[in-house]
């Protein structure tokens, strides 16, 4: 894809062709095994995609944050899980309150504290938002363990909370040779957590699971929901580890080369892009093989990045590219590519057709 004229470098093209194709297909994929498609909107935070995904089958949306369920209620949409264990002092319970008067509201809970905190500060709204009780099923973050979930839910429903299920992030999948291992890992914690929950009286109606790398291998034997978020998109990390092809991938950054960098004699040459950390985020897994990939010139390597340049290493044969050249770099993470800016430049087949506001950008509380 070329880049169009008119748009001044850095900054992030959607390939709106290449973004319905991944809409579809994971919809499409998640229904043939009996799933509900909940993607998470902190990857995109643009109410046009979240429209894109509903409108292709998603049951609602998963966010992070207060503050991105407004955004997207505001926009229409009218069921969201805040897949997080919130810690609910006054403002914020007067937030979630309103949020519950539009939509239908569900929040994650990982402790009995929080739970009682979260019925005390909706009062007598505390029916009218349930619980997803967070398992942890390998990450190691945030979550219980699946035998401790029936305590949380206990302490969720004496605090009048619904008690709707569990969900997992099986967020250590984002490593190579791990997805299969994590996805595993998920479908047996979330298994036990539901046989603990029944043990104690509360119906697991909802059992969440998946991320990108995993969502297209969680079995509906344990779960009734994916919350995948990145494959709108798809990113480096993705790309390297063969989550997505290269023709999935719907985001990059447009770029131009800036400078030329004076190397010794055998050594790869190198330039610097006009698109440092600002634009393309930070992220640099272990593993990964730079701080993101030119989709044109996959033997090249961001080998650094500043605030407002990247350094590549030109491995791909011949001359490196002139001062002057506009390229297309693929972020690490994309998740935080999307939020270092306040609108993406909208293309099909090399054409500007139009800008989206990341409307839910900054809002992390």
């Amino acid at each position: 894809m070329t880049i169009p004229a008119e748009i001044d470098t850095p900054e992030i093209l959607v390939d709106v062709d290449a973004l319905d194709r991944n809409i579809a297909r994971m919809a499409q994929s998640v229904e043939t095994k009996g799933l509900a498609l909940r993607p998470h909107a902190k990857t995109h935070k643009i109410p046009e995609i979240a429209a894109r995904q509903l409108a292709a089958g998603a049951a609602g949306l998963t966010v992070a944050t207060i503050g991105e369920a407004e955004v997207f209620a505001a926009r229409g949409v009218d069921n969201i899980f805040i897949a997080y264990p919130l810690w609910i002092a006054s403002r914020k319970a007067e937030r979630l309150r309103r949020l519950a008067a539009t939509a239908v509201i569900s929040v994650g809970v990982d402790s009995a504290s929080g739970a009682g905190m979260l019925g005390e500060g909706l009062g007598e709204a505390a029916g009218d938002v349930a619980v997803l009780v967070e398992i942890d099923s390998g990450h190691h973050r945030s979550g219980v363990r699946p035998e401790a979930a029936a305590t949380v839910a206990k302490a969720a429903s004496d605090a009048g909370l619904q008690v709707a299920g569990v969900f997992t992030f099986p967020g250590h999948s984002y490593a190579p040779g791990m997805p299969a291992e994590a996805a595993a890992q998920e479908q047996a914690a979330l298994n036990q957590a539901a046989e603990v929950l029944a043990a104690a009286g509360f119906e697991a109606k909802v059992r969440s699971g998946g991320s990108t790398p995993t969502a297209l291998l969680t079995e509906g034997s344990a779960a009734t929901e994916v919350r995948p978020g990145v494959y709108v998109f798809g990113d480096a990390q993705q790309f390297e580890l063969g989550r997505c092809a290269l023709e999935d991938i719907s985001l990059t950054v447009a770029t131009t080369v800036v400078s030329h960098h004076t190397t010794a004699p055998g050594t790869p040459a190198r330039f610097i892009l006009d698109a440092g950390s600002k634009i393309l985020g930070s992220d640099r897994p272990a593993w990964a093989t730079g701080f993101g990939r030119l989709i044109d010139h996959l033997e090249a390597r961001v080998v650094a990045l500043s605030e407002h340049h990247a350094t590549v290493e030109w491995h791909d044969g011949g001359a490196p590219p002139p001062i002057g050249t506009r390229l297309r770099v693929i972020p690490n993470h994309v998740c935080l590519a999307i939020n270092l800016v306040d609108e993406v430049a909208v293309v099909r087949q090399g054409h500007l057709v139009d800008r989206w506001s990341v409307a839910a950008r900054g809002k992390n509380k």
